[in-house]
């Protein structure tokens, strides 16, 4: 057989042995498109890819801020998470119908689909546009209605998180909640999202203890932009199940410690931390040393749309820059599952989904 070479890193290859002795490659990009894996931190709202975005502006009479597709993806350039979120917010104002939540949510459920994600755990913000005066209703039928067509079609299982704007009030947030109660089936765990800086996770306590009395799973985004004592926040004041991002959980050794002993999963979001300077080279991204101190890391897109890529797409990138192993990315799909809010039964069965596919090839 020829041997192939490449000096593209984003495609280098992967050796892989059978019974029979003979050697085959293929690509790490191959490798990780057939991965079976989930997604448990993406906004729907950062799935709102420019073209759509247009459609449903051009649907509901309203104007886009920037003239062209072409001009609003030349706008995607952050130093920080809050310029990404106010032309976030501002995306987002287009969406007024349910049938826009809708589209909005099976467009991102038919990408994934063709990236072999089979499950997805999906934060919403509601307060984004019952600002705008969007009922509550609308914005949960549309996205509902998607993922159980996602469900029946494309074969994704899913679960719904509604996220709190920790820049908005305690007031707003319980308001929110309150709303949320009326279709409690429909949602399993409540979050804490955007700006970190000045905005701790105590602000929230009480309507986090709120949450979980009525039966709710709590997470909430720490240690992405804020201090190692958010993340502590998060955990003794929130009690949350994850911890989105996480990053800057190893400043501190002792809380390392103790995300290692609660096995308290994190949702690390790649090109998210590159595009929003969260660290500023992919070779220096702390997900491999996460890994090799034993913490239940996870790769996800975060705002995909806004940030250059789908999970598989983050999956190729930090396997690149970080050289990491065909184990350690098989470990990091079977981490997915694992942390997710899937049932033990099911759980499981996705994993062996992981092992049978990693076996296919390696054994």
């Amino acid at each position: 057989m020829k041997q192939l070479t490449t000096n593209d890193q984003s495609n280098c290859f992967l050796r892989l042995n059978t019974a029979t002795e003979h050697l085959f490659m293929m690509s790490l990009e191959d490798f990780i498109l057939g991965l079976p894996k989930a997604e448990l931190h993406v906004h729907i709202e950062g799935t709102f890819e420019p073209e759509l975005m247009f459609e449903i502006a051009r649907r509901n009479n309203l104007k886009v801020k920037y003239s062209s597709v072409e001009e609003l993806k030349a706008a995607y350039q952050f130093n920080n998470l809050q310029e990404f979120l106010n032309i976030y917010y501002s995306g987002a104002d287009v969406l007024i119908e349910e049938q826009d939540f809708y589209d909005l949510t099976w467009d991102y459920l038919l990408k994934i689909h063709s990236q072999n994600v089979l499950h997805t755990e999906i934060f919403f913000d509601p307060q984004t546009h019952s600002l705008r005066a969007v009922p509550f209703s609308k914005v949960i039928s549309g996205i509902h209605r998607a993922l159980e067509d996602g469900r029946e079609k494309l074969g994704i299982s899913s679960r719904l998180i509604l996220s709190i704007l920790r820049h908005l009030s305690e007031e707003s947030a319980f308001q929110t909640l309150q709303e949320a109660l009326e279709y409690r089936e429909w949602i399993t765990a409540f979050g804490l999202d955007s700006s970190e800086r000045g905005h701790p996770p105590s602000k929230f306590q009480r309507v986090f203890e709120k949450a979980l009395e009525e039966g709710f799973l709590t997470v909430a985004h720490a240690g992405e932009e804020g201090p190692p004592e958010y993340v502590w926040d998060a955990l003794n004041l929130l009690h949350v199940s994850r911890i989105d991002h996480g990053n800057r959980a190893l400043k501190d050794p002792v809380l390392v410690q103790e995300l290692v002993k609660r096995k308290m999963p994190l949702t690390v979001c790649p090109l998210s931390n590159l595009k929003l300077k969260v660290v500023r080279d992919m070779t220096k991204h702390p997900l491999a040393e996460m890994m090799e101190k034993g913490m239940l890391a996870t790769i996800n897109s975060d705002d995909p749309a806004y940030f250059g890529g789908y999970v598989n797409e983050n999956y190729l990138a930090v396997a690149s820059a970080l050289n990491l192993t065909h184990e350690q990315i098989v470990q990091l799909a079977k981490n997915s599952f694992t942390a997710s809010f899937l049932e033990e039964e099911e759980k499981q069965e996705m994993i062996e989904k992981v092992e049978e596919y990693d076996h296919l090839f390696f054994d």
